[in-house]
């Protein structure tokens, strides 16, 4: 039980890949802080599970969690900000504000209000492991999704930074650029593909536990993809 003396904060904790990372740490003994739009104490019954149901559009929400979650169990060791969302299928010329605003603000707005709500608590403590997950297209760029990893690639230069601003304060920043992942969601919406190639949800809570374990200590500013069978 390497978590078992852990507090692990989850967003989006029951999504498509929520679901297997928030499994992972309860595994391995953590005490996780789930948070997530709709969201309850039934969906992973488990003694060390508390589920925050809350929107982490504003700041003021994202620090109400954090207070909660420290209110209930002193302290945060771990942030996996797993919260995003995706649109596509036009060109630049051709995206509407309404697209570029929504993917800013899943995609980083709320992941900065997060970061910015926990880094004082882990900064006083003096450890820490802040964990988010980017995109391929952040460091891939493709036709057609352009608002989508523009706003990814700004999640990895605010980890990245976070990183170099944390380096000396026992605190770790790291994140991961998945490729497509076997969720219901991506199956629903890709009938076509061949999702034998995704990437297995899974993996990336193995590795976001591993990031989070004393193990990995040194690990910090790190861009880790993760492409399953489509390299």
């Amino acid at each position: 039980m390497p978590f078992s003396d852990k507090v692990v904060l989850i967003t989006g904790a029951n999504g498509g890949l929520g679901m297997a990372v928030t499994k992972a740490f309860l595994e391995g003994g953590a005490r996780v802080a789930g948070v997530a739009k709709k969201i309850q104490d039934s969906d992973f019954p488990h003694l060390n599970f508390v589920a925050y149901s809350a929107e982490l559009g504003s700041a003021e929400a994202a620090r109400a969690v954090v207070a909660s979650v420290i209110a209930k169990w002193e302290k945060i060791d771990v942030l996996a900000h797993l919260v995003g969302g995706f649109a596509g299928g036009r060109s630049v010329a051709e995206t509407d504000d309404g697209v570029l605003e929504q993917m800013l603000e899943v995609n980083l707005r709320a992941a900065f209000h997060m970061f910015r709500a926990v880094l004082p608590g882990m900064r006083a403590r003096g450890a820490g492991r802040i964990l988010a997950i980017g995109s391929r297209t952040a460091v891939d760029p493709q036709p057609m999704v352009g608002a989508y990893s523009a706003s990814k690639a700004a999640l990895v230069s605010l980890v990245r930074t976070m990183a170099l601003e944390n380096k000396d304060r026992g605190i770790s920043a790291n994140v991961i650029l998945p490729g497509t992942m076997d969720t219901p969601g991506n199956r629903a919406a890709m009938p076509g593909a061949d999702p034998a190639k995704w990437v297995q949800p899974a993996q990336v809570a193995s590795l976001l536990v591993h990031l989070a374990s004393d193990q990995a200590s040194q690990i910090s500013g790190a861009i880790i993809p993760i492409l399953g069978g489509d390299l």
